[in-house]
């Protein structure tokens, strides 16, 4: 039952609510309030230090997480060239594993390499062609393998595009290792993971400590499968071997689609939260879905159209489940809208309809959103205009630049609004640190330098509240996000304080401890 004092404790209930002292007892805040009313002396002394509620980090992607952490980060500072990107390969630990151990990495973005192309499979054989070889571009959607992962994943080259996504080819028809899009990257995952699900569920255990690191004490899954095997097992044999992160799962809609049993589950530790859908792809890969062309004169993919999009709706009300849509081209996000703008909520404590990302929005859109009888939760990541400033400079036109990750204008619409990572799907070595993405948020500044819409910024209180008690309520993670009476005592104590350092040092913030429940876990 440790009492804390001295502190400078961020209550997560407004942007100037500050307490010095709390009790946690069974794992719960019982009293907050002023140092000198506590004459404990075995309370734990914070010096001064500053102190969060345990962040929430409500859109990311654990299972890819878990696997990046064991394969190689192809990403910028550290790899700018497909001769980095080889270099970095065949330093793996996995290299010369044997045929059975696949060699993984992950984050390269081809705008970013020096060659201005994406690898080939031709490259990824250069390291090996008797180990399966796979590395994810920087969104997430996409990939490449050696001719060793093509093969275990059936692709020859007369194997058709799946739906929703594009294999690549050379110009003599032969297979070119890039998979386009979710649906073509998932041949490649399918192959590996049919390989090994006790080493799956090992990566997740190790990647435990990596949340906690970075002062993450809750989860949201937003690629939750049914095959190979189900996420929920994953999870439930994660945090059997010692996974300690909150967690809940939002199942891909194509592979649930039929499954008449999906209901969410209340349980704290692990939950089913909801169904998550693709309206388009991304805007670094020229396939978010976009109403102006891109300089290639295509308006990217549409993965849902407005048919299949009231079918997900209908199934998510359903089911009493939360529905998550991935939107960042602003044709994407205004299809969402005309669909479901006058539908009535079905959830009563979380949004029903969450749109992540939402990177391109209009004062229209905006104003659809605030006249909407649908409940919007607006989930999105300035991580992405910190790391990817050039892709979004060159492909949108002045005016949806100026419309991107308008954080300021989501926070004062009606729609809920959080900050999160979308981790690792963005071309940064830490894709999933907060400090780096509430920096971009309050300075709106790139790490090239350029300023981003700056009448966009937002406090850093504001931003800390979108990492905690803000996601809490979109992501149904009903006892976090505050430090008060009754709610979990789970909380972050910092290096240096958040709040009054220059804002230029705010992406070089770190977490000293995390606690859960009242005990120190990292």
């Amino acid at each position: 039952m440790p009492t804390f004092i001295n502190g400078k404790i961020f209550m997560g209930t407004g942007t100037t609510n500050f307490v010095s002292a709390m009790k946690i007892e069974h794992g719960k805040v019982t009293w907050i309030g002023d140092s000198n009313e506590i004459s404990d002396p075995d309370a734990i002394n914070l010096n001064g230090k500053t102190v969060l509620p345990g962040l929430i980090d409500v859109h990311t992607h654990p299972k890819y997480i878990a696997d990046a952490l064991h394969g190689v980060a192809c990403t910028p500072p550290n790899v700018n060239s497909i001769e980095d990107m080889k270099t970095a390969l065949r330093h793996s630990p996995a290299l010369g594993k044997g045929a059975d151990t696949w060699i993984e990495g992950w984050g390269f973005d081809e705008t970013k390499l020096a060659e201005h192309r994406t690898p080939t499979v031709d490259d990824l054989d250069e390291i090996s062609t008797t180990q399966p070889i796979f590395v994810y571009r920087s969104d997430c959607h996409s990939s490449i393998g050696n001719s060793k992962a093509l093969e275990l994943a059936g692709i020859t080259p007369t194997t058709p595009d799946p739906v929703g996504g594009f294999i690549g080819h050379f110009p003599d028809g032969r297979p070119n290792g890039y998979m386009k899009e979710v649906a073509a990257t998932q041949l490649l995952i399918k192959a590996k993971s049919a390989q090994s699900y006790q080493g799956d569920v090992d990566n997740m255990v190790n990647s435990s400590e990596h949340y906690l690191k970075n002062g993450i004490v809750a989860i949201g899954e937003m690629m939750g499968r049914i095959r190979p095997y189900d996420s929920l097992k994953l999870y439930q044999d994660s945090v059997k071997a010692g996974f300690k992160p909150k967690s809940s799962i939002y199942y891909v809609y194509d592979e649930v689609a039929g499954n008449t049993k999906l209901k969410p589950t209340k349980d704290n530790q692990l939950r089913i939260a909801g169904i998550k859908v693709f309206m388009d792809g991304s805007i670094s890969g020229e396939t978010a879905y976009n109403s102006q062309p891109y300089p290639s004169g295509k308006n990217g993919v549409c993965l849902t159209d407005a048919t299949k999009l009231k079918q997900t709706v209908a199934y998510a009300k359903a089911h009493d489940l939360q529905v998550a849509i991935h939107a960042m081209g602003d044709a994407a996000i205004q299809l969402i809208l005309d669909v479901t703008d006058r539908m009535e909520p079905w959830l009563a404590d979380r949004p029903s309809i969450r749109i992540e990302h939402a990177s391109i929005l209009s004062d229209e859109m905006l104003n659809q959103i605030n006249t909407a009888t649908m409940q919007y939760a607006l989930v999105t990541q300035p991580i992405f205009l910190f790391a990817e400033d050039e892709s979004y400079r060159n492909y949108l036109s002045p005016q949806q630049f100026k419309e991107a990750y308008r954080v300021k204008s989501m926070m004062d619409s009606k729609a809920e609004f959080a900050l999160s990572s979308d981790a690792p799907c963005t071309p940064w070595a830490e894709p999933d640190s907060p400090f780096v993405n509430i920096y971009a948020a309050v300075t709106r500044t790139a790490v090239n330098g350029d300023v981003v819409n700056a009448e966009e910024a937002i406090s850093v209180p504001e931003a800390v509240l979108a990492y905690t008690s803000w996601p809490a309520k979109i992501g149904g993670f009903q006892q976090n996000g505050k430090l008060t009476p009754g709610y979990a005592g789970d909380f972050v104590i910092l290096d240096r304080d958040i709040f009054s350092v220059p804002h230029d040092e705010i992406k070089d913030v770190r977490v000293e401890e995390t606690w859960m429940a009242g005990e120190k876990v990292y």
